[in-house]
This record gives structure tokens, C-alpha cells and sequence, in this order.
């Protein structure tokens, strides 16, 4: 039981490190286009 609980916790560790990374991919490009197309 405790060897599931460590597996689920690291696979949810793994799902909100893959989110994090999304999350600032998609702000990065976000701002990036927002100060391109305001230059223009």
C-alpha cells in the first residue's frame, strides 16, 4: 500500500512538473507576441 502511494505521489509530482513547464512555455510566448506586435 505505501509502495502505491509513493508511485502515485511521484507520478503527480512528475504531472504538475509537466504542467510548470507548460504554463511558462505558453506565458513566455504569450509575452513574446504581445511585445512583437506592439512594436510593430
Amino acid at each position: 500500500m505505501m509502495e502505491g502511494m509513493s508511485g502515485m505521489m511521484a507520478g503527480m509530482g512528475l504531472v504538475w512538473l509537466l504542467l510548470l513547464a507548460v504554463l511558462v512555455l505558453v506565458a513566455a510566448a504569450l509575452v513574446k507576441y504581445l511585445f512583437f506586435s506592439g512594436r510593430k
